[in-house]
């Protein structure tokens, strides 16, 4: 009798624990849903034959104004969200009147050099578009100039860490393609920009930066890749399979990475963010039917990691990859996606996994509540984006 009591404790104990982590991944899920992700703010260089460089900066304005910086990776988390979220139901005219007053300090924030010396920065323009569908963050364009010194040879840039993350492009005027494209975390200045268009970097501090990218868009940013990898270890929490199932996983998005990013793929994100919703929501509600792992499911995995890689080359495609980069570039996001996943599983492992895997309530108490959330969740990521 004893042991059965204690049995029953353990049940109740567990079934709680799951209740928690139900709730926690619901909680996770509507923290996000009307967040916008801060990505970085796009600097757009061109070095017009008047003697003038004008910079086109394309960013989130409102988070500008509200003062939310790279230490939040969404909206929602800072306590300036009330704030952004008025901000972004104003029109256009409204929020240019609110951004006026914080434009010196956003001035003094960018630091363009030449030779060396900083060259003063003045406004032109701002460019914002009407409000729109308020699921989706507004992106503004300010307009900006400075001069061009005779006889420069080198350009370098750096934006003050409150700026966040940022990626600096450098083309000639008239010219659509970029002969300088460099993805900089928050605070940190480019290598030198030679003016005549040659521009060598290295490739060991390129190949480190791509790899915190790739992991920091699955960990912490990658919500729906983070719910995929939780989905795959749901169904079985024994290392080796999900060893291949991961390994799958990678080897499909590297290809299709590989394969947008040189322009050879082209899908539109209307289509594959839908049906990456779809591919997770599949394994979840795999997972409430059958308790064993078939031997196609990591063909079924490779499948949905062609879709998720063409997501990631949305990514790659915004954030931009030098000409001289584009090797250790997708080397580094991929082994950087690749780390993001694994930490992930390490911590499913270490949270439930070790320890209750063999248990005979691991499926009913943890399996098949968390998969519920996961299909939940899935479905109406599906339909939000479908709409």
């Amino acid at each position: 009798m004893t042991a059965i009591f204690k049995s029953k404790r353990a049940v109740v104990r567990v079934t709680i624990f799951s209740f928690l982590l139900l709730t926690s991944l619901l909680c996770l899920y509507s923290e996000n849903a009307d967040a916008h992700e801060l990505r970085p703010v796009i600097v757009a260089a061109s070095l017009e034959g008047s003697g003038a460089v004008e910079l086109r900066v394309s960013l989130n304005l409102e988070a500008q104004i509200a003062g939310i910086g790279p230490g939040h990776s969404n909206s929602s988390q800072s306590d300036k969200a009330p704030l952004y979220d008025r901000l972004r139901a104003t029109s256009p005219e409204v929020l240019s009147e609110a951004f006026i007053p914080t434009l010196p300090k956003l001035l003094e924030a960018l630091h363009l050099s030449f030779d060396g010396k900083r060259v003063p920065l003045a406004f032109k323009d701002v460019e914002i578009p009407e409000v729109g569908e308020l699921s989706l963050a507004r992106t503004s364009t300010l307009i900006l100039q400075g001069e061009l010194p005779e006889g420069a040879k080198i350009m370098t840039w750096r934006a003050d860490f409150s700026f966040g993350n940022n990626v600096i492009r450098v083309a000639q005027a008239g010219v659509s393609t970029p002969f300088f494209s460099e993805f900089l975390l928050a605070g940190k200045e480019s290598g030198p920009i030679s003016l005549e268009g040659v521009v060598a970097q290295e490739m060991l501090p390129s190949l480190i930066k791509y790899v915190a990218i790739g992991f920091e868009h699955i960990v912490p940013k990658g919500l729906d890749h983070i719910l995929f990898v939780v989905g795959l270890f749901l169904l079985s929490a024994r290392l080796r399979p999900l060893l291949w199932q991961v390994t799958s996983f990678t080897l499909a998005h590297s290809v299709t990475l590989a394969l947008g990013i040189y322009g050879i793929v082209s899908v539109p994100a209307t289509i594959v963010e839908p049906l990456i919703a779809a591919s997770i929501a599949f394994v979840a509600i795999e997972n409430l039917f059958t308790d064993r792992l078939h031997r196609w499911r990591p063909a079924v995995v490779f499948a949905f990691g062609l879709l998720h890689g063409l997501g990631f080359a949305g990514v790659l495609m915004e954030i931009g990859l030098p000409r001289d980069q584009f090797i250790s570039g997708l080397i580094g996001f991929n082994i950087g996606v690749e780390l993001g996943q694994l930490a992930i599983l390490a911590v499913c492992m270490l949270a439930v996994g070790l320890w209750m895997r063999h248990r005979s309530w691991y499926r009913p108490a943890i399996t098949m509540p968390a998969s519920v959330a996961i299909a939940l969740i899935a479905t109406f990521w599906f339909f939000e984006r479908l709409a």
